[in-house]
């Protein structure tokens, strides 16, 4: 590719990128669906204004031996330690069942070869780290319940991604020679690069990057980096394993490393960027030509894909992972799709023979589709389930108990707080929690008060005898469930007095609206005495901080009143947020003034 190609090619992938990741992100659809139809759109099935596929190859190809760099960076042993059951228990069982099942299709009804019925279904039954990763990132459900889990299945599947990368070459070279028996050598070899790599990269990798760190510099830092990941590559390519699996090993390497988070920091500036070339190179190996030859072969398959992975995924979540109805459908809408990895496996089985080049550009176009499906079928589950939540997988608890003061909405961190300190004081109360797992969790350490059930419904409420409590605790942490509740309670229990809990300013203004004197900022307070520790710890006086403090409390809660009266209008309260900034400096530098004419007169 000679220069004034790879600007073009450079321009045309980052234009298509900032044309079509804001669309998609617009459309609460995610980034890596825009990557992808980024790539359909420039491709050669479509504008083809990319025309080197061999230097989009190349692009691709570094894309994910980078990518497979960072996500074996982030396996650290001790992390795996910790999620061993779910990793091993659950991540075992999903990628043996699918791979099964897959495969056995594979062979049975398209008569694919056994060799390749293995390859075919491990790698199919692989799902997208990058994919699933970032949707539970952007949707902000990684430490859900199902997000902890699809994080377990995902790490297994990336380790599982080893031994079968390494397979194909000995698959290849058994079906090369048309016998059984398997590649002695070949296996010995692939065997003994792992463990070389290994053992080269504990004693040799902390004395380059001792002596590299004494360097003081970034850049070189990040050199040794890309050194590392491509120099492993590079032997284990010259071994006969992929050069993808030697990046993973290099990045597992370094994972317990002191160097880790040196070396996360560094790369991180290109972990997007590099990410998002890979899945606009994917957009573009996608044959739309395939599509339209073909359209009943490749939709079958897709639905196929997605079918069988979901029907194992969903009771493997209920029985194994100990997930609810509801979220084992949603980690089956994030792992049901193909993954990455198959591109690469794939790639290497038709290079190998062990598939042919019609059957590998199926699979990758079903795969590439099962994926741009992904972020759709995440919205689906995900509004299944809020539909579902009416009708929830438990019945809800039958309260019996004396009329309390206080009802709890919510049974988290603050909720939890409040109660122990009115069972404490011996103010009976009734606490409704939504969440199964959290009234399961809470009631082991005695929580009788605690009854399962959503305190947004009016039933419950009045089971709750809300006609005769006093005090309504809104410690819900969803903000619209929050103001649910709360507009439900202001029109059927008026003579409630509403203490809430708010996210932050905005939905502080929403509740006012509601007829919610002070909702309570969830960080304002801890805030303010984080900056009492920090003011004592430079050692100003106590009844100094105080004083501060108790200035800047005052000072916020009345700009808070007077910002709800304009909060719709942005530019009146940029201006309100300077005046207040103004004001209190100059409210702190009159009472600096005051207490240097005290000491004076001391």
């Amino acid at each position: 590719m000679d220069g004034h190609h790879f600007l073009e090619t450079a321009v045309v992938f980052l234009l298509a990128t900032v044309i079509a990741v804001p669309l998609t992100k617009r459309f609460r659809l995610g980034a890596v669906l825009g990557f992808l139809l980024a790539g359909v759109v420039i491709g050669p099935s479509v504008l083809g204004l990319v025309a080197d596929t061999a230097g989009v190859a190349t692009i691709s190809d570094f894309g994910v031996v980078l990518m497979l760099f960072v996500i074996g960076l982030e396996l650290s042993p001790s992390r795996l330690w910790v999620m061993r059951r779910a990793v091993f228990g659950s991540g075992t069982l999903q990628v043996i069942v699918c791979a099964l099942a897959l495969g056995a299709i594979g062979y049975y009804l398209f008569g694919l070869t056994w060799r390749a019925a293995v390859i075919v279904g491990g790698s199919l039954a692989l799902s997208s780290t990058a994919f699933g990763l970032q949707i539970l990132a952007e949707r902000k459900e990684a430490g859900t319940a199902y997000g902890r889990q699809a994080f377990a299945i995902l790490l297994f599947q990336d380790l599982a991604a080893i031994p079968l990368i390494a397979a194909v070459p000995l698959l290849g070279g058994a079906l090369a020679r048309d016998t059984h028996a398997p590649d002695i050598m070949g296996i010995v070899r692939v065997v003994g690069a792992i463990i070389g790599v290994i053992i080269g990269g504990r004693v040799v990798l902390r004395h380059v990057f001792r002596f590299v760190a004494r360097a003081k510099s970034t850049e070189v830092s990040t050199a040794t980096a890309l050194l590392v990941v491509m120099g492993t590559a590079w032997l284990m390519e010259l071994a006969g394993i992929s050069s993808t699996l030697g990046a993973f090993l290099a990045g597992l390497l370094l994972a317990d490393s002191e160097y880790r988070h040196e070396l996360e920091s560094n790369i991180e500036p290109f972990k997007g960027l590099l990410l998002g070339l890979f899945f606009i190179s994917v957009g573009m190996s996608v044959d739309l030509q395939l599509l339209y030859a073909q359209p009943l072969v490749v939709i079958g398959l897709v639905a196929a894909l997605l079918a069988v992975k979901a029907v194992l995924i969903v009771p493997l979540g209920r029985l194994v992972g100990g997930l609810t109805n509801a979220d084992s459908v949603r980690l089956a809408a994030v792992l049901a799709s193909g993954g990455e990895f198959a591109f690469v496996v794939l790639n290497l089985a038709q290079q190998q023979r062990i598939i042919t080049e019609p059957q590998r550009g199926l699979m990758v176009m079903a795969i590439s589709l099962s994926m741009a499906l992904t972020p759709l079928l995440v919205l689906l589950a995900a509004r299944l389930v809020h539909e579902r939540a009416r009708k929830p997988d438990r019945e809800f608890d039958h309260i019996e108990t004396d009329a309390p003061r206080v009802i709890i909405a919510g049974f988290g961190r603050m909720g939890q707080i409040v109660a122990r300190v009115l069972r404490a004081q011996g103010i009976p109360f009734v606490a409704l929690e939504s969440s199964v797992e959290q009234v399961e969790t809470s009631r082991r350490f005695g929580g009788t008060s605690l009854f399962f059930g959503d305190p947004g419904r009016p039933e419950m409420l009045r089971a709750a005898q809300a006609d005769k409590a006093e005090v309504f605790v809104l410690a819900t942490d969803d903000p619209e469930a929050n103001l649910r509740t709360a507009r439900l309670v202001r029109r059927q229990f008026p003579h409630l007095k509403i203490v809430a809990r708010a996210r932050n300013r905005q939905h502080v203004f929403r509740l006012m609206d509601i007829g919610v004197e002070d909702p309570v900022r969830e960080t304002f307070y801890s805030s303010l005495m984080m900056t009492r520790h920090v003011l004592e710890s430079l050692d100003m006086a106590p009844e100094v901080v105080e004083a501060r403090i108790a200035r800047f409390r005052k000072l916020d809660e009345q700009v808070l009143r007077s910002q709800y009266l304009v909060y719709d209008d942005d530019a009146a309260l940029v201006q309100s947020s300077k005046d207040a900034l103004n004001d209190l400096q100059h409210l702190f530098e009159a009472d600096a003034q005051e207490e240097r004419e005290r000491s004076d007169e001391k």
